[in-house]
């Protein structure tokens, strides 16, 4: 089976696409005594319209504590063509917060049949000055990630067309 590439995409690069990227890549499905694949259903790689070049230490920080690796995670734009290359994402998925007022960045790439989604996810990052809320944020938009890479990567592992795949990932949350 094909894995399901995904770009996560947002302005900076720096906290929730980063997450979703670490988080994505990183799944590790329960799987019951007779299911024992070693296949990787899921590929991401995350990339911003005007990344900053680094990931946000707290990112690091909640992501090691969350139990998952930070090596070789970086902030990365997505017209940068050694960092994309060869990479032809199934799915985008833009991770920007418009109930914040944030505006998604508008990925302009032409690749045919893409299934654009967004997200809407609240920015951990933005207001740390109350150390327990930090915590709790990252903690909640970790959650929301892991549940919804999991729904990801039930669908990833599905039998289904290729219209069937598409219309269950539209399924999965809004589209853009």
């Amino acid at each position: 089976m094909t894995p399901l590439k995904i770009l996560y995409i947002c302005t900076h690069n720096r906290c929730r696409s980063a997450l979703s990227e670490a988080i994505t890549n990183q799944y590790q499905p329960q799987q019951d005594a007779q299911s024992k694949t070693d296949q990787k259903l899921l590929v991401a790689k995350s990339a911003g319209s005007a990344p900053v070049g680094q990931v946000h230490p707290l990112t690091l920080e909640y992501l090691t504590q969350a139990g998952y690796s930070v090596e070789g995670l970086t902030s990365n734009g997505w017209d940068d063509k050694e960092y994309m290359q060869g990479f032809e994402p199934d799915v985008l998925i833009t991770v920007c917060d418009n109930a914040a007022g944030e505006q998604c960045p508008l990925w302009l790439g032409n690749i045919p049949n893409l299934v654009k989604l967004h997200w809407g996810l609240s920015d951990p990052s933005k207001d740390t000055q109350d150390a327990t809320k930090t915590a709790q944020n990252f903690a909640k938009t970790i959650a929301i990630i892991e549940q919804r890479v999991t729904k990801l990567h039930q669908i990833a592992s599905a039998e289904l067309s290729a219209e069937a795949r598409k219309q269950a990932l539209l399924d999965l949350v809004h589209h853009v």
